[in-house]
């Protein structure tokens, strides 16, 4: 489990194919402190720690997190989201996160709002109607808190210290990211179709 609480920029360092996807992610993590088989969020998506280097640990990828995520667009140099797993005794900061990406959000604008950055995303249709005013989603493993909504349409903002500690300062319109809706609203769903 995570908070969508992003605690460092990585950089992904390798990728290499073979069977699944391998990717090598530089971290500022102090890799002793990370055991193989930890969890830890790559922009959002929950993913298994099979080796360790100095300042660096490697992920393999299955082809069903590449179908659901944006993972297969990243490349050798990209900065990316990360988020170790939650601790019993951690402060919950954002809200409960499962890095299980549900499909892709992508940028249809942008526009500065005060010192923020007003964004509005394109969603799937069928997860667009998990998506409600002043709920969370996490957004390439970022805790957001939704604006409004408009039929596959949702808008958010990005104040200036989430923009500096996370890989949102160099987003831009047309870039896809990944999109986890809250788990309650998930719940609230399934239930009520009963």
């Amino acid at each position: 489990m995570f908070t969508g609480i992003v605690s460092d920029i990585g950089d992904i360092r390798a990728l290499e194919s073979k069977g699944d996807l391998r990717a090598r992610i530089g971290t500022h993590y102090d890799t002793d402190d990370i055991d193989i088989g930890a969890s830890i969020a790559c922009s959002g998506v929950c993913l298994t720690v099979v080796q360790l280097g100095p300042d660096w640990f490697d992920v393999e990828i299955s082809a069903e997190t590449l179908d659901k995520t944006n993972i297969g667009q990243w490349v050798e140099g990209q900065k990316i989201n990360l988020e170790r797993a939650l601790k019993v005794g951690d402060e919950l900061g954002g809200h409960i996160v499962s890095g299980h990406v549900d499909g892709l959000a992508e940028i249809v604008e942008m526009h500065p709002e005060g010192d923020s950055v007003r964004y509005t995303f394109e969603a799937p249709r069928a997860l667009a109607r998990f998506i409600a005013p002043k709920g969370s989603v996490a957004l390439d493993g970022t805790s957001l808190t939704v604006n409004e909504v408009a039929d596959t349409r949702f808008g958010v903002n990005i104040i200036p210290h989430t923009q500096e500690v996370t890989t949102w300062g160099a987003s831009k319109v047309g870039d896809k990211v990944n999109l986890e809706i809250d788990t309650l609203a998930r719940y609230v769903a399934r239930l009520a179709e009963m």
